[in-house]
């Protein structure tokens, strides 16, 4: 019996539990070194066995890395990019979902080639753009947040493939019974398949959110300025500058800038479960 029961479902709870652990080790040893009172590699464990807010006192008080400023950036970044991002994907995808025009295969296998290829290949003709359109809008420059935030855009139908397969399986009908109301390609768009996207809509916002919180490579070579960093460009000149004794501080901002995405996961959790849900169920 211990055999079979090995064979057929104890192998699966060993191979869960060693995915556990891979997954929870490194969050505690990183919890454990944010409220360590020493915060060097030496002195922490990954059980945290002293108490104390000091780093996180740190970040809010040094003047010398503006953590209160870096967060502002990157909300402010992240709200924009994931609003453009998610717009454009839905218009482009009820476009791709709901239309035939010629070349509408070869679009589609466009941009999925498009995405094969990461945007940092594309660094060289992005700097000498933004540098060029610098000099004639300094606000659209380097170490601006919206010259930043215009990069980021360009990747703004990153998610047209998952949205399209969305509005494909929202029955055509809608779309008719609302033209036969009278209603424009814009209201059929906005008033009949945004409503019932919104577990999706919720999926991609949240992908692209993490997406851009998490933007290192292209946001180190736009913003140097230390005012103008992100909580990705501003952690990393903190651990940089010292490996072992900056620790704890760079553990601290690594938990407050999960913060903001545990936040809007709990938030959208809500209409992706509803969604699924309530569209499970036949009235």
């Amino acid at each position: 019996m211990t055999v079979r029961w090995w064979r057929e479902v104890g192998w699966r709870h060993a191979g869960g539990l060693v995915a556990v652990v891979f997954a929870v080790v490194p969050v505690l040893y990183v919890v454990s070194a944010a409220f360590n009172p020493l915060g060097t590699v030496v002195s922490t464990d990954v059980i945290p066995t002293r108490f104390s807010l000091v780093h996180f006192q740190s970040l809010f008080s040094d003047p010398a890395r503006p953590f209160p400023r870096w967060l502002l950036n990157t909300l402010i970044v992240c709200a924009m990019v994931t609003f453009v991002q998610v717009l454009c994907s839905a218009l482009a995808a009820y476009a791709f979902s709901r239309f035939r025009f010629k070349g509408r295969r070869g679009g589609l296998l466009t941009l999925l080639l498009i995405q094969m290829f990461p945007q940092f290949l594309a660094v060289i003709a992005l700097f000498t753009m933004v540098t060029e359109l610098g000099e004639a809008l300094p606000a659209l420059g380097l170490n601006t947040i919206a010259g930043y935030s215009l990069v980021l855009m360009g990747g703004a139908l990153a998610q047209v493939w998952l949205i399209k397969g969305y509005f494909d399986t929202i029955p055509r009908q809608l779309d008719e019974a609302a033209v036969v109301d009278g209603a424009s390609h814009a209201g059929v768009f906005f008033r009949i398949l945004l409503p019932l996207a919104r577990p999706i809509l919720a999926v991609t916002g949240l992908l692209a959110f993490v997406g851009v919180i998490g933007e290192f490579l292209l946001a180190s070579i736009f913003l140097t300025d230390t005012n103008a960093k992100t909580l990705a460009v501003g952690l990393y000149g903190i651990i940089e500058s010292d490996r072992s004794n900056n620790l704890g501080v760079f553990a601290a901002g690594a938990l407050m800038t999960a913060l903001p995405v545990v936040l809007l996961f709990q938030y959208l959790q809500r209409y992706i479960v509803g969604g699924l849900t309530s569209g499970a169920v036949k009235d």
